[in-house]
């Protein structure tokens, strides 16, 4: 007879500290610096973007809905002690892609990213939003390192790329995974 495993009722707790005047903290200007899993993912977004978790993933958001023109999404997984670093990351990808119900019309080059501890692949996709008929981009990241994956995605309306392409660069240049904090009021890691 199997043993019923115990149902977990998790939420997200959001929380505001004050910072210590010698904090390490550094974000992009205009930005503000997301962190999950006390350090598992960490990012720069929008100051002024709307906040929104989920049960698996935390979503950002130009304007709160239903006014918002796009959506940045980040979900990650603490991964089982292992050598990860051959983990076919690029195939993946291409998958995902594949697999994507939204009938891309166009797909952009595969983007990899080498960090000193996290392999980071990226592409993008053009589709037609079926809902409004208008041409729309959607990003697609996964990130793996430091016994963490991600997944990041950023859906927008193509003729907004222009202003919303650098949000994804400083998601991009500011995603760090895997460095935990000890105590958040200073932004201090833990050490190795």
């Amino acid at each position: 007879m199997a043993k019923k495993g115990k149902k977990h009722n998790l939420q997200w707790i959001k929380e505001t500290i004050e910072l210590k005047e010698d904090h390490n903290w550094k974000s992009t200007p205009g930005t503000r610096i997301f962190v999950a899993g006390r350090g598992a993912v960490r990012f720069d977004v929008p100051q002024d973007w709307h906040f929104e978790p989920d049960t698996k993933s935390f979503r950002f958001l130009d304007k709160k809905p239903p006014n918002d023109d796009c959506r940045l999404e980040a979900s990650y997984n603490l991964l089982p002690q292992g050598d990860w670093s051959e983990f076919p990351l690029v195939p993946l990808l291409k998958q995902i892609v594949r697999d994507d119900e939204r009938n891309p019309i166009a797909q952009g080059e595969i983007i990899q990213i080498k960090r000193q501890t996290a392999r980071v692949v990226w592409t993008e996709i053009k589709f037609i939003d079926p809902n409004e008929n208008r041409e729309a981009f959607s990003r697609i990241c996964i990130g793996l390192g430091s016994g963490v994956q991600c997944l990041i995605t950023f859906d927008f309306w193509a003729d907004q790329a222009e202003k919303l392409t650098p949000v994804w660069d400083t998601v991009m240049n500011s995603l760090v995974l895997g460095l935990y904090i000890r105590d958040p009021r200073t932004g201090f890691a833990l050490p190795d």
